[in-house]
């Protein structure tokens, strides 16, 4: 196998674990709220912070490095075209994932709180939830657009 496969093997599973990462974490982290269950959401919670420190921290951290090592493998000018676009959409996910992040840890130490005080969640929990599940819509629709991209290589 040469270089250029396995650095686009590497890329191809990264945008892999973004995409699913991101759509399990959501959809688990829904389920949970759906139930108002303060020690099953603080459970779940704990479980999508941690799936988001070990697999979409390191695939975000890694994407950038193997796609930058793709285009200079292939020739392609790094800020140019479909792979500028790419880049683009790539920002976008990240200000959208950073607070995300953020607020996954509240809504899990909101959770525990109430669970541990045998409350429900409060007020704040449902406000953070709120905002966290409006931001994930550009995230994941950015990430989307990033995979096409990536397979399409649309000429601009």
């Amino acid at each position: 196998m040469d270089l250029y496969t396995l650095v686009k093997v590497a890329h191809v599973i990264g945008a892999t674990v973004l995409l699913g990462t991101g759509a399990g974490i959501a959809f688990f982290m829904l389920m949970a709220h759906r139930t108002r269950d303060p020690a099953l959401v603080a459970q779940t919670a704990r479980v999508v912070v941690l799936a988001d420190t070990v697999f979409t921290a390191s695939a975000v951290i890694l994407q950038p490095i193997t796609g930058a090592s793709l285009a200079h493998l292939a020739g392609y000018r790094l800020l140019s075209g479909w792979i500028g676009l790419s880049l683009a959409l790539y920002v976008v996910t990240g200000l959208c994932w950073l607070p995300v992040v953020w607020i996954q840890v509240r809504l899990r130490d909101l959770a525990i709180q109430a669970a541990a005080t045998d409350t429900p969640l409060p007020e704040r929990y449902f406000r953070l939830f709120r905002l966290w599940f409006v931001l994930g819509f550009p995230a994941f629709a950015a990430v989307l657009g990033i995979v096409w991209l990536m397979v399409a290589k649309p000429s601009f």
